[in-house]
């Protein structure tokens, strides 16, 4: 699967090495081009995943903000939940496309 921003792929792996979340896939962090990706300062909280890093899709002056999401500690109970560790995977939305 792959996740298209501007016509260009920001992320790749096979389906295998996604885990999918409340209807969300989340790519392994290594399957991510780092490049297109800065932290933004945007908080919020899942009451049953964690703390929510968001990011920035961006190229030059065009950017996507807050397009990109991963849980660097997600809570214990979340990991009971979805049966793996998905501390740092990312996912995407707004104008990301993710493709199979």
């Amino acid at each position: 699967m792959k996740v298209l921003w501007n016509d260009k792929v920001i992320a790749e792996a096979t389906k295998e090495d996604l885990i999918y979340i409340e209807q969300k896939w989340y790519f392994p962090p290594n399957s991510i081009k780092q490049e297109y990706l800065r932290k933004s300062d945007t908080p919020y909280h899942c009451p049953w995943k964690g703390d929510c890093q968001y990011f920035d899709i961006f190229e030059g002056d065009t950017v996507s903000k807050d397009a990109a999401f991963s849980y660097p500690k997600p809570l214990p109970g979340a990991l009971d939940i979805v049966k793996k560790d998905f501390a740092n995977y990312v996912a995407f939305w707004q104008d990301v496309q993710v493709q199979e």
